[in-house]
């Protein structure tokens, strides 16, 4: 899964896809890298991130996803919490919806998922965008993570949406310290006995400035692709990326080794 942020405030490229053609080129360099989908954002979910209004959203992706559906048969994924902003762009071509809050904030949201027959990426986080690096604590950060989806499951299906159109997101650095991420990380397989693919994102986050010192997102790309192969290792199903190229060439090579 490529990241195509058309925001201007994201942690690692923010500002440089908010034009309509130059988010297409993008996309279509990622098709041209190797990325099996591409998820676009319109609202930055970094520590501290202000919200954005549902029009502005909207202004931000549509255009986006229509270009694209024009142009390109990747399929696209769109990367928000607002159902409206869900059911316009799969109304214009996407086919998932990833979720950040696994519907805390709209509870229409597995309505319109049901409904539209769409895929649905539900993630664990902590608190909101705005709040959820504050001091974030657990009992058992991966019991937790695993009781939080137990619950949010049981309310998925019981609006309708079927078993195959979920998978699930750890959410590494939404609402975790570093000890909390690295413990997730290493339970992966674990993860997988609530029985849904896994997606995992760990591109450019900053739990590799904390550990490793490395301060530019840009230069956290090693790290990244170390995660990514550790976690096809434990079965995770997708890697969620800004480094297409790297990463497509770093899977197939753990592949190529695994046969």
């Amino acid at each position: 899964m490529g990241i195509l942020n058309v925001t201007p405030d994201s942690f690692s490229d923010g500002g440089s896809y908010v034009d309509v053609p130059k988010a297409v080129d993008r996309a279509l360099e990622m098709v041209e890298e190797g990325v099996d989908l591409v998820d676009i954002g319109g609202e930055s979910t970094r520590p501290n991130a202000a919200d954005v209004d549902v029009a502005e959203e909207l202004r931000r992706v549509v255009p986006v996803v229509e270009a694209l559906v024009a142009q390109s048969s990747i399929p696209l994924s769109i990367d928000t919490r607002k159902v409206r902003v869900a059911r316009e762009a799969v109304q214009a071509g996407a086919v998932i919806i990833n979720d950040v809050e696994a519907n805390r904030q709209d509870p229409s949201m597995w309505e319109w998922v049901a409904e539209s027959g769409a895929g649905y990426v539900a993630m664990h986080m902590q608190g909101s965008p705005g709040t959820m690096q504050k001091n974030p604590q657990y009992d058992d950060v991966v019991e937790d993570v695993i009781e939080f989806f137990g619950n949010q499951l049981d309310l998925i299906f019981l609006s309708g949406v079927k078993k195959e159109q979920v998978m699930l997101d750890v959410g590494i650095g939404f609402g975790k310290t570093l000890d909390h991420n690295i413990k997730l990380l290493r339970s992966l397989r674990l993860l997988q006995s609530l029985g849904h693919p896994l997606l995992l994102g760990v591109s450019r986050k900053s739990m590799f400035q904390t550990l490793l010192g490395v301060e530019s997102p840009g230069k956290r790309t090693p790290a990244g692709l170390a995660c990514a192969c550790w976690a096809m290792q434990q079965g995770v199903g997708m890697i969620r990326t800004h480094d297409v190229t790297e990463t497509v060439q770093a899977l197939k090579m753990w592949d190529a080794l695994q046969s």
